[in-house]
């Protein structure tokens, strides 16, 4: 195996894992974006659980076909 076909391995194989590594770095922001959405929502879900709104299933109202 000559220098110049080597080159043209050690190329397409750099260039393989440049297309893995930002495949895994898409995948990575799209998980940081899911992580920061969960986030917002467990706070706001604390929240209401602070404030009461959500009064425990002994002391809810039965609907009124009960």
């Amino acid at each position: 195996m000559d220098n110049e076909s080597r080159l043209i391995d050690i190329e397409m194989a750099v260039t393989n894992l440049q297309r893995m590594v930002d495949d895994l770095n898409d995948v990575v922001i799209q998980q940081g974006k899911t992580i920061d959405l969960l986030i917002k929502e467990h706070k706001i879900l604390v929240s209401m659980l602070n404030d009461e709104n959500v009064k425990p299933l002994s002391e809810e109202t039965p609907p009124p076909h009960y």
